[in-house]
């Protein structure tokens, strides 16, 4: 019998998509913007001490090689050639910090990641050394003085983990967020590998100027951070480097995006003023702001949209970030047991409709934009002997949809036009509830694409497009077009404006819980609340597992 024919379809391009809770493979037709086939696998978060968060560098590189295998092996049992993948993009979490040895590529620690907090007093102890007069920080790099971004991250591994400061000194460490740490692997390691990082990956660090497009040696010298420790910083669509193994051995690595610009990118969001929203681990809205740095006055933060070759303008973006969204469900499944998937939250939410005045402020990494306040934490209020697993549920998809209100709200401040609809993406839109609720509380139509993975489509589209690839267009005429479902507002003005209202009175009570640090960096909780508050508190810490769940 004839071999079967394998099917005629390409040129095709993949795209790692390394998140801060899976890592997934993605193949597109590049004519055509057509998925045709991923793999994802999903990543194990750790907590060692209250507020920290870290990832062990080698297991997120292990489920890059899974992932790619894996899909490959897909195309292969769908009958197509995957010799017709002719370029790789990577997007990434962004911030994550990553040091490790060059001789050896072993990690010198854990991955650092965006959510952790334990850098705050260094935030705090760098913040005396700001001038009043000149915040020379926020001007270059468009950041606040912040725990998210990677210079007091790597700060901190400098200071506390000897073996780090033992290959510095050596001249055997190198710095990158993840997207470095895996082009660096995938591309050779120890034997060549390529250590690089494009400019809105750059843009997070804290160490780049935005301006110049440069590592910024003023900004170096205020963190202490050696320059040598630090990528190259390239375009965000050109070849780094091929890949050194596995089943796309020779295939080169052409676009790399922090996973927000990717996602701007994905939705298509090339003119100035056109935005997006994505709900994964957090909430992010970017606007696109052209060839301008546009310096928010509201608590939006000033970063690189994107660089689209190597002698291509650079284009920014205002951004708002929630730090917890998509996180809060994964709470709800992991540490209260309420839920034993993500996806059964809608059918709980869907149950009531309503989270009969409970209020959710997810405030586990304190609060990013608009109020940047790191001594917030989580609260649930407005509980009953009514209120059940089912309200805390629909509280939980609420308080999503109020922080990216919050944001918005900022950006219509900042853009002086305010938003007749809102673009989104990310896993969690998948949730037609939470959509609705979105729509509801913004009282905008919500516009969310057929194909909601961006993200992915945005690092591929780079790709494709690099010089020397070229394999896909970014011509506005040969864009594809995109299909959106439209969840229209169905409550009153009045009714939404009256449930934000609340929502910010519960806000305003999470703020001001950690108010010191310790010498081995444990945070003290304090509070000036009320005792019924503390109360209603500790039930939840204490039974709420079992009252919640319905047990009796």
């Amino acid at each position: 019998m004839a071999a079967q024919k394998k099917a005629v379809v390409g040129p095709l391009v993949g795209a790692v998509v390394q998140g801060t809770n899976s890592t997934r493979f993605l193949v597109f037709n590049s004519k055509t913007a057509d998925l045709l086939s991923h793999h994802q696998v999903e990543l194990t978060q750790e907590f060692p001490k209250e507020g920290w968060v870290e990832q062990d560098p080698k297991e997120i590189l292990q489920s890059v090689y899974e992932c790619i295998e894996r899909t490959c092996q897909k195309l292969v049992e769908l009958n197509i050639d995957i010799s017709n993948i002719k370029a790789i993009g990577v997007s990434n979490q962004r911030e994550t910090t990553v040091i490790w040895d060059k001789l050896t590529g072993e990690p010198l620690y854990n991955a650092v990641v965006w959510l952790d907090l334990r850098t705050q007093p260094t935030v705090e102890n760098l913040s005396k050394k700001i001038p009043g007069n000149n915040n020379f920080v926020k001007s270059k790099t468009g950041l606040p003085l912040s725990t998210y971004f990677s210079a007091v991250k790597l700060r901190w591994i400098l200071d506390n983990v000897r073996q780090a400061q033992k290959a510095v000194e050596e001249g055997r460490a190198l710095f990158g967020t993840i997207d470095s740490w895996l082009i660096w692997s995938l591309t050779g390691g120890v034997n060549g590998g390529v250590h690089c990082t494009d400019v809105t990956n750059a843009s997070r660090t804290m160490l780049f100027n935005i301006h110049s497009l440069e590592w910024d040696k003023e900004l170096c010298d205020f963190f202490e951070i050696p320059m040598d420790i630090l990528p190259n910083v390239w375009s965000s669509s050109e070849i780094y480097g091929l890949m050194k193994a596995g089943a796309l051995e020779g295939v080169p690595i052409s676009g790399c995006l922090g996973d927000q610009s990717a996602a701007l990118v994905g939705q298509m969001c090339f003119q100035e003023g056109q935005a997006k929203n994505t709900y994964g681990t957090g909430c992010f809205l970017l606007c696109n702001t052209g060839h301008k740095c546009v310096f928010s006055e509201h608590g939006l933060l000033t970063t690189v949209a994107y660089k689209l070759g190597r002698d291509q303008p650079v284009c920014y973006a205002l951004e708002g970030s929630v730090a917890i969204a998509g996180a809060v469900i994964r709470w709800l499944r992991d540490n209260l047991g309420i839920i034993k998937t993500s996806e059964e939250i809608e059918t709980l939410a869907k149950d009531v409709g309503t989270s009969y005045g409970c209020y959710f402020v997810p405030a586990f990494s304190g609060l990013y934009a608009p109020y940047w306040e790191p001594s917030a934490r989580g609260i649930i209020c407005g509980l009953t002997q009514f209120t059940s697993k089912n309200h805390i549920a629909f509280a939980a998809l609420e308080s999503v949809c109020f922080q990216t209100r919050e944001i918005l709200d900022a950006m219509n401040r900042d853009c002086g036009v305010p938003f007749t609809h809102l673009q989104v993406d990310g896993g969690m839109t998948n949730n037609k509830i939470l959509m609705q609720l979105q729509a509801d509380i913004l009282h905008i139509p919500v516009m969310k694409p057929s194909m909601t993975e961006t993200t992915a489509l945005g690092a591929a589209m780079v790709a494709g497009a690099a010089e020397g690839v070229g394999i896909w267009s970014l011509k506005p005429e040969d864009l594809s077009v995109i299909i959106m479902e439209r969840f229209e507002p169905q409550i009153k003005v009045t009714e939404s404006e009256i449930r934000y209202a609340t929502w910010k009175k519960a806000v305003m009570k999470s703020m001001g819980w950690v108010i010191t640090q310790s010498e081995n960096g444990d945070p003290t909780i304090f509070s000036s609340l009320p005792l019924g508050f503390f109360i209603v508190s500790s039930m939840i810490m204490l039974i709420g597992a079992k009252y919640i769940s319905g047990i009796p």
